[in-house]
């Protein structure tokens, strides 16, 4: 009995000092976060602007797909709730449509730079994947001009 409650104090302290590590967060993590950011900052637009609504809301919608498809695949959890405009990078825009398609134009080129950048480092099982999605995102800023 001495033996068995021995060994189980054992398994609880840092046995021959090796700690156990979490694994690293998954690199596409970032990324769902990113597109989610990106979903809102369209939300937002149409919010302040509704007439946009139909030229951006497709776009926010494709966003929140990519999201849940790389939340999917990285095995993380999408942000809770639906986009707000009190979430990152969700700030209401100031001045004239103009003013927030270029607002937007900027953020979705850095989000399709980010997304070419990550294709090109990524195993060849996502880069299918964050290719398609950065391709999506250069069509997006078609739709911006």
């Amino acid at each position: 009995m001495a033996l068995a409650t021995g060994a189980g104090s054992l398994t609880g302290c840092k046995l021959f000092g090796k700690e156990e590590v979490p694994p690293p967060p998954d690199p596409l993590a970032i990324l769902v976060t990113n597109a989610f950011d990106l979903a809102t900052r369209y939300d937002v637009a149409v919010a302040a602007f509704p007439a946009l609504a139909d030229r951006l809301g497709p776009v926010a919608q494709a966003h929140r797909a990519h999201a849940a498809e790389l939340a999917r695949v990285s095995r993380t959890t999408l942000p809770s709730g639906a986009p707000t405009p009190g979430a990152t990078g969700g700030t209401t825009p100031t001045g004239d449509q103009k003013a927030a398609l270029a607002l937007l134009r900027a953020a979705e080129t850095e989000g399709q730079q980010t997304m070419a950048k990550a294709c090109a480092e990524a195993p060849s099982e996502r880069a299918a994947l964050l290719g398609t999605i950065a391709a999506a995102r250069a069509t997006h800023l078609e739709v911006l001009r």
